[in-house]
């Protein structure tokens, strides 16, 4: 890699140590992807730090019955938990991951990324931050499917569009919350009846925010 232009997208990591911006310079490389381009597998082998400069992926995982949920999205300036998780455990991966805006990311190799966590107090700083806000991400993750009904949990995805129209099919949505489409559905319809929703094709319209914020919050 010719230069390091690419860390004005960490702020945290503009103070890097010289040593660790030569690691970087010798080491780290850009990649590209399109949309669908499945990042890494369940079981697969991990080997290299990936910082987003761009785009968006979702981390998920797949029921032996094929049925998904999402458990986090990976976005510009953003690192991905499960490979540092796989990194400073030396394991495989545990979920998958799939490309859903075309990303820009930067690569790099385990070798290097060792050696930065043991010789690098400010990129190790990094990455345990960012390990430590996701895991937090994780957490809530956990609580919202142990602990919340499904409709509220429903609630809380329209919501969380901001925005009154959600342009997102039922299977989108059932995939993110760990469900079948046809549960999804018949929810919907349920919100629909109460004149929370109007369901249209690929769609949903917000007509009752107030209740689903109350929903959501029970």
């Amino acid at each position: 890699m010719e230069n390091l232009d690419w860390l004005a997208s960490f702020p945290a990591l503009m103070q890097l140590e010289a040593p660790a911006r030569d690691i970087l310079t010798k080491s780290a490389r850009i990649v590209e992807a399109p949309i669908g381009t499945v990042g890494y597998r369940e079981g697969g082998v991990c080997g290299a730090y990936v910082m987003r400069l761009a785009g968006q992926s979702r981390v998920y995982k797949m029921s032996t019955s094929g049925r998904e949920i999402l458990l986090y999205r990976v976005a510009a300036g953003e690192t991905c938990v499960i490979t540092t998780t796989c990194l400073l455990g030396n394991s495989n991966y545990p979920a998958s991951t799939i490309v859903e805006e075309p990303i820009r990311d930067v690569i790099i190799p385990t070798a290097a990324f060792n050696q930065l966590m043991i010789d690098s107090p400010v990129f190790r700083r990094f990455v345990m931050t960012n390990y430590g806000a996701l895991i937090s991400d994780l957490i809530v993750l956990l609580d919202e499917v142990a602990f919340h009904s499904l409709d509220a949990r429903l609630a809380k995805l329209l919501l969380d569009a901001n925005n009154t129209t959600i342009s997102r099919t039922h299977q989108l949505m059932a995939d993110e919350l760990g469900t079948a489409r046809e549960v999804v559905s018949r929810q919907l319809k349920r919100f629909e009846q109460k004149s929370w929703v109007a369901l249209g094709r690929g769609h949903v319209e917000i007509s009752n925010r107030a209740a689903l914020e109350k929903l959501a919050s029970s």
